[in-house]
């Protein structure tokens, strides 16, 4: 797979909890064994990941996975950090939680998530979830049309 390709199928997995990584990297392969799964365990080491291949001018992950409820900073304040940083402004971001608070949905929208979902239960939720999110984004234009009202 040549290195274009490769970073093209880049997703971005922000998730502190380990059996939640497990089953995502579970889900990638069943999925689609091309995708790669990047996972920061937690907001600040994607923040400073999201900086660092901005820097090297390494295409941004075509979609961020974005857990509500992290430790240190929450789901809330990074999104509100990646829509204001101008390297990730507008990158696709799914928000997703265990619990799912029409306040918590009605904020994520507002902060400049994408899309809002609960968390899988099972990896073949979580397969199902990833196969509609990657097609949709793999779409050429929707990047263009998500984004153009902002």
């Amino acid at each position: 797979m040549s290195q274009v390709n490769q970073f093209q199928n880049r997703l971005l997995l922000v998730e502190d909890d380990p059996g939640e990584i497990a089953m995502a990297h579970q889900a990638c392969e069943l999925c689609d064994p091309l995708l790669q799964l990047v996972v920061m365990p937690g907001s600040e080491k994607a923040l400073e990941w999201l900086s660092q291949i901005s820097k090297a001018k390494q295409p941004m992950p075509r979609l961020i996975l974005l857990d509500l409820n992290l430790p240190k900073l929450s789901g809330l304040a990074i999104l509100r950090r990646l829509r204001m940083a101008t390297h990730t402004w507008d990158l696709p971001i799914v928000v997703f939680s265990e619990i799912y608070e029409p306040s918590d949905v009605l904020l994520s929208y507002q902060v400049g998530a994408n899309s809002f979902v609960g968390k899988p239960s099972d990896i073949g939720q979580f397969r199902d979830l990833l196969n509609g999110f990657v097609e949709y984004w793999r779409q050429p234009r929707q990047r263009e049309l998500a984004f153009a009202a902002r």
